[in-house]
């Protein structure tokens, strides 16, 4: 998620915001998962399965899945595709 933020605000150009939506967000949500083995091969068989997903969003959504996590805050409407995952558009 931190990864996304960063990524997003600093390819339009934005990057102070970036900076400021990253610290809103570790404030509000102060667990970070390590990425581990389970998650690049759970992203790998999304990579397969799911149409149109990218690898960063493929672990993105690995990582969620792997931790129960069903709900993500993006642009990104790749993961409307993945299953067990909803997204609130941003």
């Amino acid at each position: 998620m931190l990864q996304e933020i960063l990524h997003r605000y600093s390819s339009v150009g934005k990057p102070t915001v970036a900076g400021r939506i990253y610290s809103l967000f570790v404030d509000i949500c102060p667990a970070v998962f390590s990425v581990t083995l389970a998650d690049t091969d759970r992203a790998r068989d999304l990579l397969v399965t799911v149409p149109g997903i990218a690898a960063r969003d493929a672990i993105h959504a690995a990582v969620m899945l792997n931790h129960n996590l069903e709900w993500i805050a993006t642009f990104d409407a790749h993961f409307d595709r993945v299953p067990g995952i909803s997204r609130l558009p941003l």
